[in-house]
């Protein structure tokens, strides 16, 4: 079964701490509650703060996964 089309992508490759994690934010105060986003980068410091940013604010962090050089992430907007 195909993974619904997300509501909001982010492009951040090429872009360094604290930006991934700045238009993350952005984004999701854009999003209803329950609509997703995925998140496309090249920091690998994203890893560790994509994940904090979504338990910090109660986000459900769907998939967090390594192709290459890029860190791809697919997050759901929860009520807060």
């Amino acid at each position: 079964m195909e993974e619904p089309q997300p509501h909001e992508s982010i492009d951040a490759i090429g872009l360094k701490c604290p930006e991934p994690v700045m238009l993350l934010h952005a984004a999701m105060r854009r999003l209803a509650p329950g609509q997703e986003l995925t998140l496309r980068a090249t920091d690998p410091s994203t890893e560790r703060d994509v994940a904090n940013f979504c338990e910090f604010l109660g986000h459900a962090l769907l998939s967090a996964r390594r192709e290459g050089d890029q860190f791809l992430y697919r997050i759901r907007k929860t009520e807060n």
